[in-house]
């Protein structure tokens, strides 16, 4: 078992995802009473060939479906629509926007995207990834793609399987990284944070939405330690939003892992479980 915070140092919740949505869910876990702090394991930069950006928007009205990765994807997208000071296109009335996160769902409205012709697993899922959101193509879409095209809009790689099962279906699949994804460097403040959640893992409660970023803490670690003795991962606490990110993180010796669907309710839920008076080790 692993105690709980005392009640004069409250646990914080850390938001490792890119430091523009950390930003969002701060003020979501905020109106839930949730304190949190920010520590980015994920910096986000621009793809490198934006002429292949220009291109997928060319032959965006003759693509059936547009696949989403993320709130990045999303933004880096459309940032791109008007380069060069071409006016913004009108989203087209034959293509489906498809997603498996709600935030990348509002970023897709919040551009004009009519949300009748967006498409993501049922609220009720499991868990929203690709194998909740392929019924939901199928249902509307239909279980023949051939001869339909789809475009994946991503970083540097991500959704192979639902490629692939758009590819067995008859589609055709193509793919266009509109930014990269990259370790950061921290400054001064993040070491300083980093250093002080791996000494005081019990004011802490880690939020992993990826598991690169899980790989990326590895090294920051390493990166910040000096002369100090290695991390204790196993008195770590921390909330996963797929089973393939809580696999990761019990890779790296994390103690405690739930898995939460990626909400802000339920990440408070998860929060308040493992901040609580005791912890189980989880079975």
């Amino acid at each position: 078992m692993a105690a709980a915070a005392a009640p004069d140092l409250p646990a914080r919740l850390l938001l490792t995802r890119p430091r523009a949505q950390a930003d969002e869910w701060a003020t979501r876990m905020a109106a839930l009473g949730v304190p949190t702090a920010s520590l980015p394991l994920i910096d986000i930069a621009p793809a490198r060939d934006p002429a292949s950006l220009a291109a997928a928007w060319a032959a965006l009205p003759g693509t059936d479906l547009a696949m989403f990765v993320s709130p990045n994807a999303v933004e880096h997208f459309f940032g791109g629509r008007a380069a060069g000071g071409k006016p913004a296109r009108v989203w087209p009335e034959r293509t489906w926007a498809a997603t498996v996160g709600p935030g990348s769902a509002r970023a897709l409205i919040e551009h004009g995207v009519p949300a009748a012709r967006i498409v993501q697993p049922p609220a009720a899922s499991d868990s929203l990834d690709s194998e909740h959101l392929w019924p939901e193509l199928v249902r509307v879409a239909g279980q023949d793609w051939t001869g339909r095209r789809a475009l994946l809009v991503r970083g540097d790689g991500g959704r192979e399987w639902l490629g692939d099962r758009l590819r067995e279906a008859g589609a055709e699949v193509s793919a266009v990284g509109v930014y990269r994804r990259t370790c950061p460097a921290p400054s001064p403040e993040i070491a300083a944070l980093l250093r002080e959640a791996l000494s005081e893992p019990q004011r802490h409660v880690w939020l992993f939405s990826s598991s690169e970023a899980i790989g990326h803490l590895d090294s920051l670690e390493q990166g910040t330690r000096g002369n100090g003795p290695p991390a204790d991962w196993g008195r770590v606490l921390a909330l996963a939003t797929h089973e393939r990110i809580a696999a990761r993180a019990r890779a790296l010796g994390a103690g405690h892992v739930v898995l939460v669907r990626p909400d802000a309710a339920a990440v408070a839920a998860g929060f308040r479980m493992l901040s609580g008076s005791t912890l189980e080790s989880p079975t």
